[in-house]
C-alpha cells in the first residue's frame, strides 16, 4: 500500500467513526424525545440530519477518489467499497433517527399514551447493534459481527411483542388508536435500524474474509430425501 493511500483511508475511516458517532446519538435522542415527549429535543435531531447529509457525501466522495487515484486491489479495494457501504447504512439510520424523532413530536400533545416498554428495550438493543458492528469493523472482529446478524433475531420478536402490546391497548381503547399508530412506526423504525446494522455486520465479514454472507439463506437449496 502507498503512503498516501495509507493516510487517505486513515482520513476516511476516522471521519466514518465521528459519523457513526453521531448517528447512534441522534438514536438515542430520538428515542428519549419520545419517551419524555420532548418536542425541542426530537426538533433537535431533525435539524442535524443535514449535517450527517454533507458528512455522508464527504465520505463517499473521499471513497471515490481513492479508488479513482490509487487503484486499490485485493483487501484495500474490499476496505474501501465497504467504507462506502456502511456510510450509506449510517445515512439511513440517521434518516430513521429523524423519523422516529418526528413521531415523538407528534405524541407530544398526548402525554398520556403509556409507551410500551419494549420501545426502549429495542432502541437499547439495536443502539448497540449499531455500536458493536462498528467496533467489529475497527477491530476486523468477524465474530462480533456474526454476533450482531444473530442478535436481529431479538429485536424482530421484541418488535413482535410492542406490536401486540399496541393491538392489545387499541382494542380497549379506540381513542388511543392514533397514538399507538405513531408507536407502531417507532417500533418498525427500530426494526429497520437493527437491520443496518446487520447490513454493516455483514459487509465487515465481506471486508476481512472476502466473503458474501448475504442473503445466504436463498442460496441454500433444500436436500431432496433419496427415495
Amino acid at each position: 500500500m502507498s503512503l498516501h493511500l495509507s493516510q487517505d483511508l486513515t482520513e476516511a475511516h476516522n471521519s466514518l467513526l465521528k459519523l457513526s458517532g453521531s448517528v447512534e446519538d441522534m438514536i438515542a435522542s430520538a428515542v428519549r424525545s419520545l419517551v419524555d415527549r420532548r418536542g425541542a429535543l426530537a426538533a433537535e435531531v431533525i435539524d442535524r440530519d443535514s449535517q450527517i447529509d454533507r458528512s455522508e457525501v464527504r465520505i463517499e466522495e473521499d471513497c471515490l477518489k481513492m479508488l479513482a487515484l490509487h487503484q486499490p486491489v485485493a483487501a484495500d479495494l474490499r476496505r474501501i467499497t465497504t467504507m462506502m457501504k456502511v456510510n450509506n447504512d449510517l445515512e439511513r439510520i440517521a434518516d430513521l433517527a429523524c423519523n422516529i424523532a418526528t413521531r415523538a413530536d407528534s405524541l407530544c400533545p398526548h402525554p398520556e399514551f403509556p409507551i410500551p416498554p419494549g420501545i426502549n428495550q429495542m432502541a437499547l438493543m439495536s443502539t448497540s447493534m449499531v455500536r458493536r458492528s462498528l467496533d467489529a469493523f475497527v477491530q476486523r472482529d468477524t465474530e462480533q459481527a456474526r454476533r450482531v446478524i444473530e442478535d436481529d433475531d431479538l429485536v424482530d420478536a421484541k418488535n413482535v411483542e410492542v406490536i401486540e402490546t399496541l393491538n392489545s391497548l387499541m382494542s380497549r381503547d379506540n381513542t388511543q388508536i392514533w397514538a399507538a399508530m405513531h408507536c407502531f412506526s417507532v417500533s418498525r423504525h427500530l426494526e429497520q435500524i437493527a437491520d443496518h446494522a446487520v447490513n454493516i455486520a455483514e459487509d465487515i465479514i465481506y471486508m476481512v474474509d472476502g466473503v458474501i454472507v448475504r442473503h445466504r439463506h436463498l442460496l441454500q437449496r433444500p436436500t431432496v430425501p433419496e427415495s
